[in-house]
This record gives C-alpha cells, sequence and structure tokens, in this order.
C-alpha cells in the first residue's frame, strides 16, 4: 500500500509514527511517500481504515481542514486543498463588504416605521365587562 504526502512530506515520519500502533507496522518513507508492505499489516486493516487514521492524525495537528484525501485501490493521496483556503478568504471578504451595507438597509428601513406611528396608542380593553358578568 502506498500513501502520497504531496505537500505534507515533511510530516512524513511523525505520521509514520502515528500510524505504527493503529496499523501494526511502521510505513517506511522515501520521498514523498509512505509505503506499507500489504503482508505485515494487522489483520483487517483496509486502505479506508488507514484514510480515518490519516484524518485523525491531520485532525491532531489542525491541519485536516487544508488536505483531503484520496483512496484509489490501495493508493491513498493528500491533496492540499489551496482553492478551498483562498475560496474561504474571499467568502470572508463578502461577509464582511455585507455586514458594513447592513446597518445602513436598517436605518434605511427603521426611520420611517419609528417616525409615523401605525394607529396612535393603543388602549386595552376595560376588564370591568367581565367583572360584572361574573357578579
Amino acid at each position: 500500500m502506498k500513501i502520497v504526502l504531496g505537500n505534507l512530506k515533511d510530516n512524513g515520519a511523525d505520521l509514520a509514527t502515528f500510524l505504527e500502533p493503529r496499523i501494526g507496522v511502521k510505513p517506511t518513507s522515501s520521498g514523498g511517500e509512505l509505503t506499507i508492505e500489504d503482508d505485515s499489516v494487522r489483520k483487517g486493516v483496509k486502505p479506508q481504515q488507514i484514510k480515518t487514521y490519516i484524518k485523525r492524525y491531520l485532525l491532531k495537528s489542525d491541519q485536516r481542514k487544508l488536505y483531503k484525501i484520496v483512496v484509489e485501490g490501495k493508493e491513498l493521496t493528500l491533496v492540499y486543498l489551496e482553492e478551498m483556503e483562498e475560496e474561504e478568504e474571499e467568502k470572508k471578504r463578502q461577509g464582511k463588504a455585507k455586514k458594513a451595507e447592513a446597518p445602513k438597509d436598517r436605518e434605511a428601513t427603521e426611520s420611517p416605521a419609528t417616525e409615523t406611528p401605525a394607529e396612535g396608542p393603543v388602549e386595552e380593553e376595560a376588564p370591568s365587562s367581565d367583572s360584572e358578568k361574573s357578579g
């Protein structure tokens, strides 16, 4: 089985150490990928489970939102989501622009309602009519 690390190749040794107790063997690191001998992997450990372990590692190191893990047969590839990061920044910019416009819109809609009352003061019905009937 092979794990292609991509931009995470600097943390390959840490990931291998993290995976070792979970899969039963320490993956060998070479270049930008980890290699796991299929025969030495604990019984029942599948690529999908290793994907879950990698997600846990990324979550633990606060990088989960930056990577997507693609499983193709017995090869796992970590894809850096640079585009997602840029999209989030753009959404934040748009959100700030909308917040700046929102108070202006509220003032425009609220000011006419506060200047002219709808029907004047509202008078409550006298409860005396109920007391007269009960007495």
